[in-house]
């Protein structure tokens, strides 16, 4: 069974020293977050994933859940699993006070859902979608529906789902044919068929709080036109409790490739009753605030991955024996040497490592700019953070999700053909990781939300939001030696950054395919930017410290700047010579 031990001593570093939590502490709400109330919370949500949900990962995917008369049955443990997670709090960690959270800010909760994720991210799935619904209710719901529906997620007595897509529509959500039709009480019944629910049924809570894109009798075509609904599985009581079954069914569940522990289902809504969340024909603007959520979640879901992956890397590389140094005998007293002296397993390893740890710190300082936009007194403040996070969404949720993709992929190819064996468990990694490269909107698509409506919006405001600390650090660290070697290649990487956005924004004015053609490339191109930005801040934290974790920082920078970021160099050609070779190609020579 693969084994993981959460990595708190860098977590504590990009929480504390790169992200910095006196700049936390300084927001309202937050005045006592340190040491003595983080670490503790850290160390706790370790020894729960590693000692709860690590054991059920494998034994989970390999049962499966099952649907038997329209019931879910998760995996064997994961009741317990789940009771024992609310019991402890967690599933309260941020969430208001007022609904009975600890309101504990992102910067915490995300370190958290990366533990989740690296133990059992299948298990991570049901409350993960139930924090995405907290947050839609409690931004677009009426005083009444926060009242009855945010304490029970809050404590995990119920739990939520999002329900988007239908058979014939994913991505265009215009297309949906679900129907919401007035009813006399004020309520609306809701007919239509959805896909791909995670977590739409199951029997881990007494409730489940449905949030449906459904379209009124007089809504206008395509997006426009839809409106957001919350439909319970149970129809709830004057006090509050779970009381006739609603007209919601799981109709089947989809025989996946990984996290096969969460219920992915196809749900009927037949004449179900349900509310109208936020205002009529608004309903993609309210479901936004969840799919922003969830698409920052599915990003972590990749870091998790990658650190997992990696952990077990090294760990086989350790102690697997084959073949001798290049450089000579490292091990004479045994027949061979570990594998952890070839230049091949080093390369996939470091890689590995520059881009978790990478991630990792880039998910911190988004996570503190998303903080410093829900607390900050300041409106000017709160935007300037919230464009930050505007920007950098669709970024981590693509870039990590590769990440913990290539890290998986990387993982087993440490293993070499014991990688490839079930019991393992490299294999698992690589089949789980894969699914967050699609839901929540594709990675492409996230390329194109970057290009379309990123780059040119507020008249630049999102990209000023990134591209002036970048440049104003460049040029305060230039002048000193010891950063050269971090500061030049960040600086070559911003500068083909620059060129490549306005060159993008120029083409795609005047043909949007150009546009979309280079998207992928570009979105690439601006997260390995991104996180050299990281790094060369990370490395300027480590210099002249003796401690051996800030020496293997400054190495693992060196790598990172030396052997990943010229990427960039062939991502920016890529960008720049245009569509027309696609754009040329026949489509029936396809």
């Amino acid at each position: 069974m693969p084994t993981y031990n959460a990595p708190l001593r860098d977590m504590r570093f990009v929480l504390t020293e790169l992200a910095g939590t006196e700049r936390l502490r300084g927001l309202p709400g937050c005045e006592e977050i340190g040491p003595d109330l983080v670490d503790p919370v850290l160390e706790e949500a370790a020894k729960f994933c590693s000692e709860v949900l690590l054991p059920l990962n494998q034994s989970g995917d390999a049962e499966g859940c099952t649907l038997e008369n329209g019931v879910v049955r998760t995996p064997k443990g994961f009741v317990e699993a789940y009771r024992s997670f609310c019991d402890g709090g967690w599933t309260a960690l941020g969430a208001d006070p007022e609904w009975g959270g600890q309101g504990l800010p992102k910067s915490i909760g995300l370190l958290v859902e990366e533990m989740i994720c690296s133990a059992n991210m299948a298990f991570g799935m049901y409350p993960g979608l139930s924090h995405g619904a907290y947050a839609a209710l409690e931004k677009h719901g009426t005083p009444e529906q926060k009242a009855l529906y945010l304490p029970k997620l809050t404590s995990g007595e119920w739990a939520g789902t999002m329900c988007l897509t239908e058979p014939h529509c994913g991505t265009d959500l215009g297309l949906i044919r679900t129907r919401a039709v007035p009813a006399e009480d004020g309520s609306y019944r809701i007919t239509g068929t959805k896909i791909f629910i995670s977590a739409g049924e199951h029997d881990l809570t007494a409730n489940i709080v449905h949030l449906v894109l459904a379209k009124l009798p007089d809504a206008p075509p395509g997006t426009r036109g839809i409106s957001l609904f919350v439909v319970p599985k149970y129809l709830p009581t004057e006090d509050g409790r779970p009381g006739p079954r609603n007209g919601v069914t799981c109709t089947g569940l989809e025989h996946k490739m990984g996290i096969k522990a969460s219920a992915t289902c196809a749900m009927a809504f037949d004449d179900a009753k349900g509310w109208l969340v936020g205002r009529p024909h608004k309903g993609l603007l309210a479901m936004f605030t969840m799919m922003n959520e969830a698409r920052l979640g599915v990003g972590v879901q990749g870091l998790g991955i990658a650190e997992i992956a990696y952990q077990n890397a090294v760990s086989y590389a350790r102690d697997r024996i084959q073949g001798r140094g290049l450089d000579g005998t490292k091990a004479p007293d045994k027949p061979a040497d570990p594998i952890l002296v070839h230049p091949d397993v080093r390369r996939m390893l470091l890689t590995m490592r520059a881009m978790t740890e990478g991630c990792r710190a880039l998910s911190a300082m988004a996570a503190l700019e998303h903080d410093v936009s829900l607390r900050h007194p300041d409106p000017a403040a709160r935007q300037a953070a919230d464009d930050f996070v505007q920007l950098m969404t669709p970024i981590i949720k693509a870039v990590f999700t590769d990440t913990g993709w290539d890290a998986a992929v990387l993982g087993m190819q440490v293993w070499g053909g014991h990688g490839y064996i079930r019991d393992n468990g490299m294999e698992q990694f690589a089949r789980d990781a894969r699914i967050t490269q699609i839901y929540e909107g594709t990675n492409g698509i996230q390329a194109l939300d970057l290009v379309g409506r990123k780059l040119g919006a507020h008249g630049g405001r999102y990209l000023r939001s990134f591209f002036h600390p970048v440049l104003a650090f460049i040029e305060a660290k230039s002048e000193e030696p010891a950063m050269e070697e971090f500061i030049l290649p960040l600086s070559k990487a911003f500068g083909r950054l620059q060129q490549v956005t306005a060159d993008l924004a120029q083409r795609g004015l005047r043909d949007p395919f150009e546009a979309g053609a280079g998207a992928s490339d570009y979105l690439r191109l601006f997260g390995l930017t991104a996180l050299a930005y990281a790094w060369a801040r990370m490395a300027e934290i480590a210099l002249d410290k003796p401690d051996a974790f800030y020496k293997a920082k400054l190495a693992t920078a060196r790598f990172f700047m030396q052997r990943i970021l010229p990427e960039t160099s062939s991502l920016a050609a890529k960008v720049l010579a245009g569509g027309e070779t696609l754009k040329a190609f026949e489509d029936a020579a396809f």
